[in-house]
This record gives C-alpha cells, sequence and structure tokens, in this order.
C-alpha cells in the first residue's frame, strides 16, 4: 500500500483528497490512498509520522506551510529564498521538502498576463504569499503587500489604499482565506471603485468558483481567475515528485 496524505487546519474542504481519491480511481491505482490529518498544530506531524510509517508523501496546506519548515530533513527542492513548503516526499525516513506553489501559480497567471501588467498588490503575507512574490520577482512584475497590520514584507494596510491606488496597480492577487466557502460574503476590504477592465483580479481561493473577490471585479470589467488550475497543477507536480 502506497499512502498519502494532507496536513493542515481546517480540512472540512480540502481540494487535495477529492483530487487524489479520484486520481487513483481513474488510473486504477489501487494500491493508493490519501487521507486528510486536519492538525491544529505542527507538532502532531511527529506523532502522524509515527504512526503512518507507510506515508510516501504529504502535502502541507494552512496554516503549517511555513512552521513545517523546522521538521524537515532537507529543502532541496524549495528555491533559496522562499520559506514556504507545501510538499513533502518520505524517504527512509526523512522528510525532504519542497514548494510546487510556484509551479501551479506560474502556470495559471503567465497565460493571463498582457503587456500593460507590470504591477501588482498581493492582499496577505502567509506561506502560500511566498510562492507568489517568487514567481512575480522571476516573471519581473513589481508588487506590494497589503495586510492588516505592517509587517517585515507588507508594505501597506488596507486602510492605506485609494481608489486611485488601485486604479493605477493592474494585477491584484487575493492570497487570503477570506471569501472561501462557508465564508462566501467576506473578501479583502478594498475600494473596489478604483478597478478597471484593464485590471486582473486573481483569487487563490477556488470554492467558490467566483469569490465575493472576483464577483466585484468581473462587475468593473475586470479579467478574474480563481486558483483551481494552480492546485490542480501543484497537485500533478506533487504526485511526480512523490514517485519520482
Amino acid at each position: 500500500m502506497r499512502r498519502y496524505g494532507l496536513i493542515g487546519y481546517p480540512l472540512s474542504h480540502s481540494f487535495s483528497k477529492k483530487f487524489f481519491d479520484e486520481k487513483f480511481e481513474k488510473e486504477k491505482l489501487a494500491d493508493c490512498r490519501f487521507e486528510n490529518f486536519s492538525i491544529p498544530s505542527i507538532k502532531e506531524l511527529e506523532h502522524i509520522l509515527q504512526t503512518n510509517t507507510d506515508l510516501k508523501g504529504l502535502a502541507v496546506t494552512i496554516p503549517h506551510k511555513q512552521s513545517v519548515l523546522d521538521y524537515l530533513s532537507s529543502t532541496e527542492g524549495i528555491p533559496e529564498g522562499l520559506t514556504a513548503c507545501n510538499c513533502i516526499k518520505i524517504e527512509n525516513g526523512e522528510l525532504i521538502g519542497y514548494n510546487t506553489d510556484i509551479v501551479g501559480f506560474e502556470k495559471s497567471l503567465s497565460p493571463l498576463l498582457k503587456s500593460h501588467h507590470t504591477s501588482a498588490l498581493i492582499f496577505g503575507n502567509g506561506g502560500a504569499t511566498a510562492a507568489v512574490l517568487y514567481v512575480l520577482k522571476k516573471i519581473g512584475i513589481a508588487f506590494q503587500v497589503v495586510s492588516r497590520k505592517l509587517h517585515s514584507n507588507s508594505s501597506f494596510t488596507y486602510e492605506q489604499l485609494t481608489p486611485e491606488f488601485i486604479h493605477k496597480t493592474p494585477v491584484l492577487i487575493n492570497t487570503t482565506p477570506l471569501g472561501m466557502y462557508p465564508n462566501t460574503d467576506t473578501c479583502p476590504d478594498l475600494p473596489y471603485e478604483g478597478i478597471t477592465e484593464n485590471h486582473l483580479l486573481y483569487d487563490l481561493v477556488y470554492n467558490p468558483a467566483t469569490t465575493l473577490f472576483l464577483q466585484k471585479g468581473k462587475e468593473r470589467g475586470a479579467a478574474i481567475k480563481n486558483g483551481a488550475d494552480m492546485l490542480e497543477i501543484q497537485a500533478e507536480e506533487n504526485w511526480r515528485i512523490w514517485n519520482s
């Protein structure tokens, strides 16, 4: 039996388990299983590993993408300067960390970009944000991070945003869980009236397919994209790594 899993909290609406259950059934991989391990504290990872010795790989989601780094034997699959892990290969008891969010995000975002998409505002500063920032640096899009309180990597708070600021920044990316089911009536607190048809709004949330953030952008004529493609791409990349 080859067993894989997902660690995070909460996991009541996990993408990964449904994706891999369907993949195993479609590809007739009867010897594979995927389980959710809902753990509020990353300290519970040690117990999971001790009681599930047949695990071959783990996906990592909110809120453990950064705290899990302390438990890795190797970070060979995480680019230098990137402080987040969403994929772990387990080999001879060693935990080898990777970041496949960067692959998923870049392949999902790139086809949408136009010549005027030269700068971006990123909402949130969690583990998923790190991959977004890495990709934007790589492809040459200037960015600034917006959060509720100023942190070392954030430039503005939501209260400091103006319609004019939004108007001149054509790419808006939500990396927070705001708007995720079941809290579908929430969204980043922005002056949405600054959005135009030249804007691109990308939301890492995939459930619902059109979050309130995306809906407000669509009403202003902006291009919109949710995180479903990103998740599918990174899940397939996880599978490739686990079986390489």
